[in-house]
């Protein structure tokens, strides 16, 4: 009869969790090193969102001023809090001549709405279908990164147009006072 070595296949076993330890190891730095980029990737879409929103506001500044005549009509069409983000008025999106695509790809970028200040002095509850001081934020949300939509929002006052006359009562427009 031949004798067994006691010792034959240990070191099979001693590979095998050295291979194995090797192995896990080298999944949790690929985890981590997934979940990095992901982060990355997160913190710039933010970004790029952000700018994304600031670029809307900017275009919608001077439409909304122009259009002062229809906010009464897209505060009461958004006169509840909770329907924030209120929809966009006509005038506001691409059917109303807006360009709401920013880098030019034909598919939407911004969203923009406008929704009243807190203009009622007390003791009146504040309404914010109704606009009293022709002041209005405008909100611009980026809506072209689904994982980090960004909202920018700007108050905006109209100060209306019309002629400043040289010698007015008051000041008027070169400081002359009351002298006419």
């Amino acid at each position: 009869m031949t004798q067994r070595n006691s010792q034959r296949g240990s070191a099979m076993l001693v590979t095998m969790i050295i291979v194995s330890s090797l192995l896990a190891g080298a999944a949790v730095l690929v985890s981590m090193q997934l979940s990095s980029n992901r982060a990355s990737d997160l913190t710039r879409t933010g970004l790029e969102a952000t700018y994304c929103a600031e670029a809307g506001l900017d275009a919608a500044r001077g439409v909304v001023q122009a259009n002062v005549g229809n906010w009464p009509a897209a505060l009461a069409a958004c006169n509840s809090p909770t329907l924030f983000p209120c929809a966009s008025p006509t005038w506001l999106t691409p059917a109303g001549g807006f360009n709401t695509d920013i880098d030019g790809d034909g598919i939407p970028d911004i969203a923009v709405y406008i929704k009243d200040n807190d203009d009622e002095i007390p003791p009146t509850p504040n309404n914010i279908g109704i606009d009293n001081d022709l002041s209005v934020f405008v909100v611009s949300r980026c809506i072209k990164y689904a994982d980090t939509t960004k909202e920018v929002e700007e108050l905006i006052n109209y100060a209306g147009g019309g002629q400043d006359y040289r010698s007015q009562q008051g000041f008027g427009r070169y400081g002359a006072g009351n002298t006419n």
